[in-house]
């Protein structure tokens, strides 16, 4: 394949300006970034920074979100009446900074992030970005529709810097760099729950910061602890000493309330994690890379501890035992 040239597979784009000569590396990612989400401006005023520019662009939808991870070196990136003239989707975008540092400027406002922070700016109105040094971003654009605020409330927010270390903000960039680790290394998945969680977890922050009544309001801040226990148990899946309580102490909540929060679930806490620790075992056993590990010792790895209640729970669970179902399907992949 023509390293010049984006790889898209089932979605996913991936342009690293590494591969072609140093001459060509600026405009190949300016031509990305453009053709990723809306037209836009480049430039560098550093002949040096230009002529050795480093950049990659990754980029995948999930669900009505484009989620993209894009790294350069010290550069100026703007959107003008012009370029909003040529094409104007109505979008919004939030930006994370994962590294390096920005200036993002919009309707009088600069907001300076470091990583973890976050800001969100509007498509429809002229805006800028300036790294002043080598800088990677997480770039979510979505429609308006999407969140439950009107343009006009959401504009007293734009180029407004959310600290990616405490609130609710803090919980949205720890899930949001989670997605870009899953993004970079191609286990995004294109799914609909993934856009929601983060749409209501940027909903809640937005909502703090105006503290305003959304429509839902009650129902999206639910939603938004639910998706912060879950990444906490994700987080902590291997740990066979995980109990309802820890999970309940560590989001200052009650066990009664933790497990009202599951009951749209149609599980228990405790199923719910066994569940998930099943499946990371499945996936385990599946995989050809793995087929010299033990069966007790990733059932170990995933919170089980006991080989002969690990091989119970899961015929229970997929109707087969662990060391039938990595037969079955070692035997296929071969």
């Amino acid at each position: 394949m023509d390293d010049r040239t984006p790889e898209a597979v089932a979605g996913r784009v991936v342009v690293d300006c590494g591969a072609v000569p140093s001459a060509e590396r600026f405009d190949m990612w300016t031509d990305a970034v453009n053709r990723s989400f809306v037209p836009l401006r480049a430039w560098s005023t550093d002949n040096a920074v230009r002529s050795g520019f480093e950049g990659k662009l990754v980029a995948q939808p999930v669900g009505p979100l484009s989620v993209s991870s894009v790294a350069g070196s010290a550069v100026r990136v703007s959107r003008t009446k012009a370029e909003i003239a040529r094409d104007d989707p109505g979008h919004i975008k939030l930006g994370v900074q994962l590294q390096g540092r920005s200036v993002i400027s919009q309707d009088g406002r600069d907001a300076i992030l470091m990583p973890g922070d976050f800001a969100v700016y509007d498509t429809t109105r002229p805006y800028a970005l300036d790294f002043d040094g080598p800088f990677r971003m997480l770039v979510v654009m979505f429609p308006l529709e999407t969140l439950r605020i009107d343009r006009a409330r959401l504009r007293a927010l734009t180029a407004s810097r959310f600290s990616g270390r405490e609130g609710v903000g803090a919980i949205a960039s720890s899930m949001l760099r989670a997605y870009d680790a899953t993004l970079e290394n191609g286990t995004l998945q294109n799914r609909m729950p993934l856009s929601d969680a983060v749409l209501d977890m940027l909903t809640a922050a937005l909502g703090e910061r105006l503290e305003l009544e959304l429509d839902g309001g009650e129902e999206v801040g639910r939603r938004a602890l639910l998706t912060r226990i879950e990444l906490y148990i994700a987080a902590h899946l291997g740990d066979a000493e995980l109990t309802v309580t820890q999970i309940a102490v560590a989001h200052h909540i009650s066990v009664r309330y933790l497990q009202k929060l599951f009951e749209g679930k149609n599980d228990t806490v405790s199923a719910w994690i066994r569940h998930r620790r099943l499946d990371a075992t499945r996936r385990d056993l599946s995989n050809p890379t793995q087929s010299g590990q033990q069966i007790s010792s990733i059932g170990a790895r995933w919170g089980f501890t006991d080989a002969t209640a690990f091989t119970r729970a899961f015929r229970t669970r997929f109707g087969i035992t662990p060391s039938e179902y990595r037969a079955q399907t070692l035997s296929v992949a071969h």
